[in-house]
């Protein structure tokens, strides 16, 4: 099953261990610093072990105690943040807080609060962290992190209308290049075709494949092709839906066919005398 410890947030796949969850319940699952509360998002259901590999064990539903202490925390979180950007300004630093992260189960201190940020160059925060563990009451660790790690943390919409996939299923990145626009026939203009986090867009990397595989299958864009609706040319194709366009004869009409609904036709103006 799939659960996030945040709504709308990155996925994780856990082993239910024979406990009975649906998609909506509160549980606990495994971390480094003790259990914490999720929420499924995805049931349990059977899958390839060799897909996933080794999974966490899902330690049962969350108790009352369980999400009163994440309520709790969630609150701690949200007002941390408040107070660290106000150090910030009251310090003039150049660096923009994107995420708060609280623990209160840390293994050598009683607390830990944990401020990711970015910023155009290295900060010198030494005031700050002295100012926020007085006011916080807990020790502080400070983490600059870059452009793609800061969307993921804070998540939003794409340009495909769908949640960022970094802040969903993507578990890493991965180096992306010009090339693969081109492969997939979109604008080689970068601003065209760049994330959220003003990079390239992840998905260009991991849909490359089933753009590789169609071109293989499919006919080629000026070729000669049979439809159910006559014989035409095809004038584009449509990976996502595994079709092609195809301008048939005659009417002119466009159509989109897919690939197993067409075959390739001879030329209609070959004229070259045939032995």
């Amino acid at each position: 099953m799939a659960v996030t410890f945040e709504k709308h947030g990155q996925l994780h796949y856990v082993d239910p261990a024979g406990h009975h969850v649906s998609v909506g319940d509160h549980v606990l699952v495994p971390t480094e610093e003790g259990p914490e509360v999720a929420q499924c998002v995805w049931a349990p259901e059977g899958v390839q072990q060799a897909d996933f590999g080794e999974l966490p064990a899902c330690l049962g539903p969350a108790s009352d105690a369980d999400l009163a202490r994440d309520k709790a925390n969630r609150k701690f979180r949200s007002q941390a943040r408040v107070v660290v950007n106000r150090l910030v300004r009251e310090h003039e630093l150049p660096m923009k807080v994107v995420g708060i992260d609280y623990l209160d189960r840390h293994k050598e201190f009683h607390r830990e609060v944990v401020v990711y940020f970015t910023a155009p160059h290295r900060v010198d925060f030494r005031l700050l962290v002295r100012d926020l563990a007085k006011v916080l009451q807990a020790r502080i660790d400070l983490r600059q992190i870059g452009a793609r790690d800061a969307t993921r943390v804070t998540g939003g919409i794409g340009n495909c209308g769908r949640d960022l996939c970094c802040s969903t299923h993507l578990t890493r990145f991965e180096p992306v290049a010009m090339r693969l626009a081109k492969d997939q026939d979109l604008p080689s203009n970068p601003l065209r075709v760049q994330g959220a986090c003003g990079r390239l867009m992840c998905c260009l990397k991991y849909e490359h494949p089933l753009y590789q595989d169609f071109v293989k299958k499919a006919p080629k864009i000026g070729s000669r092709v049979k439809t159910p609706e006559g014989e035409g040319k095809v004038i584009g194709h449509s990976v996502p839906s595994d079709s092609v366009v195809v301008r048939v004869d005659g009417t002119g009409e466009v159509t989109r066919c897919l690939q197993a609904d067409v075959c390739p036709a001879r030329k209609a103006f070959d004229t070259r005398p045939r032995n």
